[in-house]
């Protein structure tokens, strides 16, 4: 049975650790409310694309644009069995949004699934919920989740209800593990070749 699965985003985002999770959950039925403070369904964040090319840190360019598809000021948290905190530029800014602070609060005190990825922790962080976790980020991030009281670890990690990845290089590994948290039984056809 498909979860109800809570996305919070915001603009510059980074667009794979956007629309790739948002896609991938609902093509294994799950439901997926994505939302942004201040805006409302039907609007749009724009999204960053984030590429490593062996520079000191990762370069930005323009991405997409993503339709929001339900209003941050009419929901609410205790509805959703899960929640995901993408990454790129939107959670520096985004912490500072009370309605953000309590979903992510809400989710941990419920000891709810939460995924997140890159840079998505100093979301967690500012929401104080790192305390005795052993998880990742993008390394960047490190000295600020490792000052909210957690282990940073290299590489994708699942401790209790939290799944974290470093960023959308390990989309594989941690959408395995968010759904492997989520209960999710993905059966696997048969794929039969058509014989002309």
């Amino acid at each position: 049975m498909g979860k109800d699965i809570l996305m919070i985003v915001g603009d510059f985002g980074e667009d794979l650790e956007i629309m790739v999770p948002f896609q991938a959950l609902q093509m294994v039925g799950h439901d997926v409310d994505a939302v942004c403070p201040d805006r409302e369904a039907g609007e749009v964040c724009k999204t960053a694309i984030h590429d490593f090319r062996g520079d000191q840190t990762y370069l930005e360019e323009r991405g997409h644009d993503f339709e929001l598809n339900a209003t941050m000021a009419e929901i609410d948290p205790e509805d959703y069995d899960a929640l995901v905190v993408p990454g790129g530029r939107a959670p520096e800014y985004l912490r500072t949004y009370d309605a953000v602070i309590d979903a992510v609060q809400h989710f941990f005190e419920a000891d709810k699934p939460v995924a997140s990825i890159c840079h998505g922790p100093q979301i967690l962080a500012a929401a104080g919920v790192l305390d005795g976790y052993e998880m990742t980020s993008y390394p960047a991030v490190q000295a600020e989740c490792e000052a909210a009281g957690c282990s940073w670890v290299d590489g994708v990690v699942r401790d209790g209800n939290l799944v974290t990845g470093q960023a959308w290089p390990d989309h594989s590994e941690w959408l395995a593990e968010f759904l492997d948290l989520l209960g999710t039984d993905i059966e696997h056809g048969a794929v039969a070749a058509a014989d002309d």
